[in-house]
């Protein structure tokens, strides 16, 4: 059925995932499902990297997870600042931000439970350029960066899933960045909402047009007006502080040719 809606989990864990093609290829690695591990207070793991890697680098890495909760708006790292902590989402969505002098902002990339956050910290660097804020309320897990630097030395299989992961962000940031100059409002507010709907598992995305403006990098009017455009060819509905999908597959045809470039860095991280 055209825009039929097919959960996250779905798209992640089945049989054809590339996630599970690339762990069959790198030996000692092999996925588990959600919530088959926890850390050492029996929070559930829903985090692709944590499910993802050997037993071994997961149970190095276990006594340094710590359980938080992920609340609205709230700030992981500053933009330049130290990087104290990466987290791992389970659920929500976070939003790497790049913050100009005079406080506007536009995003560079977005965060789900398919990746982390902080990632110079996997290849020894201690600073990011990148504000980390969380723009879905979830849920997940940080670790202290010197402890996850020291686990690293004795865990190559976790090595090789974050490296990998901060590679695949950086081709993305690139991506979002020249469609931010070179794309329309329209198509990049349908490439954002289908970015969105690949990390939260949910037809219902709770945002606002202030929000979309400010991580699009535009006014609130422009955003507004291609909301309406979209909403009126049925591809989306609009309420008060929340935005649904209603036909993906016509909302893929209006997003720009981004969405489709990043979909193929999408299928190294196991997401569909």
């Amino acid at each position: 059925m055209a825009g039929k809606f097919i959960p996250a989990s779905a798209r992640v864990f089945g049989p054809d995932s590339s996630l599970v093609r690339m762990v069959v290829e790198n030996k000692g690695l092999q996925v588990v499902q959600s919530g088959e591990r926890t850390n050492t207070e029996g929070k559930p793991v829903s985090n692709l990297i944590l499910l993802s890697i050997s037993d071994s680098d997961y149970s190095s890495l276990r006594p340094h997870l710590e359980y938080v909760s992920l609340p609205n708006h709230l700030v992981l790292h500053e933009g330049g600042g130290k990087l104290e902590f990466t987290y791992f989402p389970n659920r929500g969505l976070i939003s790497l931000v790049v913050v100009m002098k005079d406080g506007k902002t536009a995003e560079a990339g977005i965060v789900g439970n398919e990746g982390f956050t902080g990632t110079p910290a996997s290849v020894g660097l201690s600073r990011s350029p990148l504000q980390a804020v969380v723009q879905i309320t979830g849920d997940g897990f940080r670790v202290e960066v010197a402890a996850l630097q020291n686990t690293l030395e004795s865990t190559p299989h976790l090595q090789l899933m974050l490296s990998r992961y901060a590679v695949v962000q950086g081709m993305q940031v690139a991506q979002t960045a020249a469609c931010n100059r070179l794309h329309d409002i329209k198509q990049r507010l349908a490439r954002w909402l289908l970015m969105t709907q690949d990390r939260v598992d949910s037809e219902s995305l709770p945002i606002t047009h202030d929000f979309l403006a400010t991580m699009l990098g535009t006014d609130r009017p422009s955003v507004s007006l291609a909301a309406g455009v979209l909403q009126k060819k049925k591809l989306i509905e609009y309420t008060r502080g929340a935005v649904k999908i209603v036909n993906r597959k016509k909302l893929e045809d209006s997003a720009c040719e981004c969405y489709g470039i990043t979909q193929q860095y999408n299928g190294e991280l196991g997401l569909k």
